[in-house]
């Protein structure tokens, strides 16, 4: 696997450092993202948030802002009380030990032992989704991965892999191994270092899965109200939290939206629509009127951003 994972392993920024925080910012970011889609925030975060006391010490709606495109932003605000915690109570060093780490919010125990041995090197297993399929295939655990019983078999299995010698590597290689050889549909078993070892029969039906809920669809209605180069935007208090989109409606006066967008989430599809409204229909105190030329400078979610945006472009009658 490491003579594999030399000649084979991928390039990524956050495998260049043994900085423990820089690390942990890869960790949240890649938490239900693409590896290409975080590179660039990746990036441009440690630029702007260097370490552990500079996250600390930055305002929320700065932190939002920095993560606004990358979606699931509760891991935004998990990463940013975590860095207040480690400057506060861990004079901004990184702890060491699980049980420090698992204490800080937004940590689970894959991202504690990643932090562990990826900045420390400490020979700790991490079971991810490449990981977990991989390992599902090599011992044909036929358990779904999603049950305690799936889990707990490619923990075990995985933990008893890592070596002693170069565990963060060995980490890696078994990541990389999932993610461009043993993938999810058409593994290439013909080219896989280490097919003399794997038990799985059809590796094609492996890992096994519980079937997903169907999605819930729901329906948000919004107003757009502008007014002498000034837009209102309203502060969220529960899905984005802290961030600023348009004014929720409940009855709006027209029955044709001027914008209408579906964007999903993991269990529900929210169908968005935004009317033209008078100030007088808001219901919610929690407004803003910001000028047009402050909006790229402030946190807004993505399906809002893009109505706002298609909205401005309309020809003005």
């Amino acid at each position: 696997m490491l003579r594999w994972y030399r000649e084979n392993g991928r390039e990524l920024p956050w495998r260049q450092t043994r900085d423990p925080y820089a690390i942990l910012v890869s960790e949240f970011m890649l938490q239900q993202t693409q590896v290409a889609t975080v590179i660039p925030y990746y990036r441009e975060w440690l630029r702007r948030f260097p370490d552990f006391r500079a996250l600390a010490a930055a305002p929320e709606m700065d932190v939002l802002h920095a993560w606004q495109g990358l979606g699931y932003y509760s891991r935004a605000r998990n990463l940013h009380a975590t860095a207040r915690i480690i400057a506060a109570d861990f004079n901004g060093i990184c702890p060491q030990t699980v049980t420090e780490l698992i204490g800080l919010p937004g940590i689970g125990r894959y991202t504690a032992n990643a932090i562990l041995t990826f900045a420390f090197d400490r020979p700790v297993a991490i079971v991810e989704a490449n990981i977990g399929r991989l390992v599902a295939r090599l011992f044909n655990i036929s358990a779904p991965l999603d049950s305690t019983e799936g889990r707990n078999a490619v923990w075990s299995h995985t933990s008893a892999l890592v070596p002693t010698r170069a565990p963060g590597a060995f980490n890696s290689a078994l990541m990389d191994l999932g993610a461009t050889v043993c993938i999810a549909r058409l593994p290439k078993c013909g080219v896989c270092p280490v097919k003399k070892s794997c038990r799985a029969s059809n590796p094609l039906t492996l890992p096994v899965k519980r079937p997903r809920p169907k999605r819930k669809r729901l329906g948000e209605r919004h107003a757009f109200i502008l007014e002498s180069e000034r837009i209102l935007l309203q502060q969220c208090d529960r899905r984005w939290r802290g961030m600023w989109m348009l004014p929720t409606i409940s009855s709006p006066e027209s029955k044709t939206p001027l914008h209408v967008s579906k964007f999903p989430f993991t269990h529900h599809e929210v169908t968005l629509r935004v009317f033209a409204t008078r100030l007088g229909q808001i219901e919610t105190r929690a407004q803003r009127w910001f000028p047009l030329r402050q909006l790229n400078s402030i946190p807004i979610p993505a399906p809002h951003r893009r109505a706002i945006d298609a909205l401005l472009l309309r020809p003005k009658n």
